[in-house]
């Protein structure tokens, strides 16, 4: 199913919520380094104590310095912690650059228009085109609500005059209509922008 963007992927699987930055993890297992401005040496003055004290890290986007005071255990947890979202990450991204959406990344818009442009693509790379755009179809349009399909030609062709809800019957129907259309050879110039323009005239369409 398609996911949702990326924040909200984030917190459903609550690698926001668990505070894993290493900002935040730095301030759970242990605390900030201070320095204070002292006027009588009139400069500002790091705390001492805690040298030797404490295994300490620095920063190197800021330089500050974190004084770490957790026991092992809880650094075992966030090493834990950190693995499971990692997982995740590569779980998100073999999604991400899998099947249709490693083509035309992942639609998140309701109502679509397709602008079909093959150039002067040869027969083979046109049906490939084609296969192409029944998989984006059958794995990404079915979970939307309205589409279109607008080929880019001398005489520009239309699937529908507008958007149209998406349906298994209707994406059949766009299926057969994309393997009915010919091989052409030669094509406009300035057809590309006038599908453009046609897609964009229908007010409903969002991307």
């Amino acid at each position: 199913q398609s996911l949702v963007s990326s924040s909200k992927w984030l917190q459903r699987y609550g690698l926001k919520r668990n505070k894993l930055s290493l900002s935040q993890i730095l301030s759970q297992i242990g605390f900030q380094h201070r320095k204070d401005y002292v006027t009588t040496l009139g400069k500002p003055v790091a705390s001492r104590y805690a040298d030797g004290l404490f295994p300490q890290y620095k920063r190197a986007q800021d330089g500050s310095v974190y004084n770490l005071t957790a026991k092992k255990e809880l650094i075992l947890h966030f090493v834990d912690c950190l693995i499971g979202a990692i997982e995740l990450y590569k779980q998100r991204m073999e999604w991400l650059t899998s099947e249709s959406r490693q083509i035309f990344g992942v639609i998140q818009e309701q109502c679509i228009v397709i602008v079909l442009d093959f150039g002067t693509a040869a027969p083979t790379e046109f049906d490939l085109c084609r296969d192409a755009i029944s998989m984006v179809l059958v794995e990404q349009v079915i979970q939307i609500s309205r589409f279109n399909l607008i080929r880019a030609a001398e005489d520009l062709m239309k699937w529908q005059q507008k958007c149209t809800p998406v349906s298994e019957r209707t994406l059949k129907s766009a299926v057969r209509w994309l393997w009915k259309l010919e091989h052409m050879t030669a094509v406009s110039h300035s057809s590309s922008a006038e599908a453009l323009l046609e897609a964009m005239a229908d007010e409903a369409v969002s991307s």
